[in-house]
């Protein structure tokens, strides 16, 4: 693999691992997000001449850390950072070593993002950019701001987090519910991130659905009997199944009800179900769960040969009582349509606030697919050019056209 290569790979790999690993030392998340810069461009500089190192990541740990103590010697840093600093040295020393893992620190910095002096409205964004690596434009994006306005808001979040030196500890056992929310909806939001752009070989979120699913099992440890954990790990394992199924031999998309079940990772269903069994026992029902049993269901194709959409219907209904989200409200409109026909489906559908649904690309596709069962004609080739020109997918908006055209 080539140098270059190498520093992509870890940008895209361990970005979130080696902001965390510093931050949790120097709490500073802009000096450390500055350094950690720096060192990659250190190691564009120099590894091309000396070499890539044994273990670039302690590499780049290491290069950041004397960046760290160059801006403390500048601005002269008060003698209490000392200790800190003479740590993180000794800690750079053992991870050169060739026998010790690098360590996970990306828990306790998602806690401390969801600690209460942060706004609760920037809980997540502030995980999706600092634990994740996802650009700011991305999370604006996710939550229907400008870039620049997300991008305020996340130096904001940084610098009170400096101002008042908020610890980067995990929560006593009893704070953990409260703030569990925040954390399992940032990994929720960088599994879809790194779903949706599964097909993009080049794309640098590919690799977020793993990382989701691996940050998912090490909260299992800090929090055993919360439900909603073992129902979003189960969902994203359910998701994760079918993901070689999701397009054919020539790149082209395959939807779930088109999926050749033999293509499904069964030993990822078995686990995803051993998962929702456990949030079951552990008592209340939460959106989590609701989600994951709605692909538990579909998942049953695979012994039963059929889909039963009024399992999926009821199951949504559920959801949407708990959780109105917008992609609840279609999922529900998709599911009742199936079971109860097309008609009924668009009455769901067409209740959904227009201005709510305008940039909400599933919404259209499923308002074409069920037009053009309607018999609609005109409705329906308006409303799969919508959903063709809000879709980020190439090969998607190949099988809109291609309904499209058959109507």
């Amino acid at each position: 693999m080539e140098t270059n290569q190498v520093i992509e790979a870890a940008a895209r790999d361990a970005y979130g691992r080696l902001l965390s690993y510093l931050a949790v030392h120097w709490r500073d998340l802009q000096a450390v997000e500055d350094a950690l810069g720096d060192a990659f461009l250190a190691a564009l500089e120099t590894w091309p001449k000396v070499g890539i190192p044994d273990k670039p990541e302690a590499w780049l740990v290491t290069a950041a850390r004397r960046r760290l103590i160059d801006r403390a010697r500048r601005i002269r840093i008060s003698e209490s950072a000392l200790p800190t600093l003479l740590a993180m040295s000794e800690d750079a020393q053992r991870l050169n070593s060739a026998s010790v893992a690098f360590p996970d620190e990306r828990l306790r910095m998602m806690f401390l993002c969801t600690h209460p002096a942060i706004e609760p409205a920037m809980r997540t964004p502030l995980m999706l950019q600092t634990v994740l690596g996802i650009d700011a434009a991305r999370i604006a994006s996710a939550f229907i701001v400008k870039p620049s306005t997300m991008s305020q808001r996340l130096t904001r979040a940084k610098a009170k987090i400096r101002a008042e030196r908020l610890l980067f500890e995990m929560p006593d056992a009893d704070e953990i519910p409260d703030r569990l929310d925040a954390v399992l909806e940032a990994i929720y939001a960088a599994y879809g991130s790194g779903w949706g752009e599964a097909a993009m070989a080049d794309s640098p979120r590919r690799g977020l659905t793993a990382e989701a699913i691996h940050l998912g099992k090490l909260l299992l440890p800090f929090a055993p009997r919360e439900p909603e954990i073992y129902g979003l790990l189960a969902l994203m394992l359910h998701c994760e199944a079918r993901r070689e199924a999701r397009y054919d031999d020539e790149g082209n998309y395959v939807p779930l009800s088109e999926q050749s079940c033999m293509q499904w990772e069964q030993g990822m269903i078995v686990e995803a179900e051993r998962y929702l069994h456990t949030a079951a026992q552990t008592g209340g029902i939460g959106r989590f769960q609701l989600m994951a049993a709605i692909q538990s269901v579909h998942a049953q194709r695979l012994w039963t040969g059929r889909t039963e959409w009024e399992a999926i219907a009821q199951l949504y209904e559920g959801l949407v009582r708990k959780h109105p989200t917008l992609g609840a409200l279609v999922g529900r409109a998709a599911a009742v349509a199936e079971a109860y026909g097309a008609e009924r489906g668009m009455i769901l559908l067409e209740a959904i606030p227009p201005g709510e649904a305008a940039e909400y690309q599933p919404y259209w596709a499923l308002a074409g697919y069920l037009y053009k069962q309607m018999n609609r004609k005109e409705e329906a080739r308006s409303a799969y050019s919508r959903s063709i020109g809000l879709s980020t997918d190439a090969s998607v908006r190949q099988f809109l056209n291609n309904q499209a055209s058959t109507i």
